[in-house]
């Protein structure tokens, strides 16, 4: 009987732990999840988009006001495990950044060692998987299963995290980045398909060879001399993919022509381009980042750069507070009461200088402005 009670109750725990959505998940069931990605995977430059924006935005650092906080933080920071395949706190926030923009939500948590008293591992759930919706608790969003509709035993908030990607009072589950591109994009996908048919029917040339009869005797044997015209020109188009040249001689009225050739191909740079322009628009990166040899003055690449920058700044506030938390429950694992901050580096080497260039410029106009009392106090 006993027997029986222990596996009832393993059977009870495993099923608990199936309903936590911070989970490895198996096969997309979320049909809008699962069709952003397989536009990431069709589209190169969406996928592209994608990296640039969490490689600029990811560039931190776990900080605290003791020394001993700080080196406990730094060896978190490098060494905690992230899922199965992944370690360090950067690692956990490329892949929870990713999971915000593409389906416009990410779940999180942590698994705690007690005997240790320390974080075993950060977990990054699959959103295609849990759907959220208004709970009792208007405050608090509820987690059911995509698939059955049952709702989801969480984590503690203490040890989950659950970020939404510009919200809204229709949408409090959050939106896709990608919001608006399916559309774009489909029409993109058939632009592509077209130029690779009509490549396969036009940029592979074949020929028409004709011939016509002019007298009787012509005409008596045109079935036979045909059948000769066409294995002689069988027989040279097959010398020619040996490298093997050989001329074709025929008697009579012979004409020859490329199937095709007085059609033009459809020209698609206008299109793809106007296309192209409404993807990376909504995406938020300026072409050049992405290697486009569009025309941009120098003052529109600038200007670009800083809306970039005001992007990328956004992500970055989404991000604080999940990462506080988890140096937060670092530390107050190992018995520090220390604040953790999180230190953002600048996103790139022309915020750098441009820094420097400010700093400079204020110096210089301190030290006019004390020469100039100066000198006011002396001629008084």
């Amino acid at each position: 009987m006993k027997r029986f009670r222990r596996k009832a109750a393993a059977e009870r725990v495993s099923a608990a732990a199936e309903r936590v959505p911070f989970r490895l998940a198996g096969e997309c069931v979320g049909i809008e999840g699962g069709f952003y990605d397989e536009l990431r995977a069709k589209v190169p430059i969406i996928d592209a988009c994608f990296g640039k924006i969490i490689r600029l935005t990811n560039d931190f650092r776990l900080t605290a006001d003791r020394p001993q906080a700080q080196r406990l933080l730094d060896e978190f920071s490098e060494s905690v495990t992230v899922g199965i395949s992944g370690s360090s706190v950067n690692t956990f926030a490329d892949l929870y950044l990713d999971s915000l923009l593409t389906y416009g939500r990410a779940f999180g948590g942590l698994s705690i060692d007690s005997s240790r008293r320390q974080i075993k591992g950060i977990l990054v759930a699959d959103p295609t998987q849990t759907t959220v919706t208004k709970g009792r608790d208007l405050l608090a969003p509820e987690f059911r299963s995509a698939a059955t509709g049952e709702k989801l035993r969480t984590p503690p908030p203490e040890i989950s995290f659950y970020t939404t990607l510009n919200p809204s009072v229709k949408h409090p589950e959050g939106v896709s980045m990608l919001r608006g591109v399916p559309a774009l994009a489909d029409i993109l996908m058939k632009i592509y398909q077209c130029v690779g048919e009509n490549f396969d029917r036009v940029g592979n040339v074949r020929y028409a060879v004709t011939y016509k009869p002019e007298t009787d005797a012509d005409r008596a044997f045109a079935k036979e001399r045909a059948a000769e015209i066409a294995k002689a020109w069988s027989d040279g188009m097959n010398s020619a993919a040996v490298g093997r040249v050989k001329d074709f001689v025929a008697v009579g009225d012979v004409e020859i022509k490329v199937i095709g050739a007085d059609n033009k191909m459809i020209d698609t740079e206008v299109p793809v381009r106007q296309l192209l322009e409404q993807i990376i628009a909504k995406l938020g990166i300026p072409p050049f980042i992405l290697g486009l040899n569009w025309q941009s003055t120098e003052r529109m690449s600038s200007q670009q750069a800083d809306i970039l920058t005001s992007e990328l700044e956004y992500y970055r506030r989404l991000l604080t507070p999940v990462l506080r938390k988890i140096g937060r429950a670092a530390l107050r694992l190992q018995g520090f009461d220390d604040e953790c901050r999180v230190e953002w580096c600048n996103i790139n080497l022309q915020d750098e200088e441009a820094l420097a260039r400010a700093r400079l410029m204020n110096a210089q106009a301190a030290v006019i402005e004390t020469e100039q009392r100066k000198e006011d106090k002396n001629g008084k």
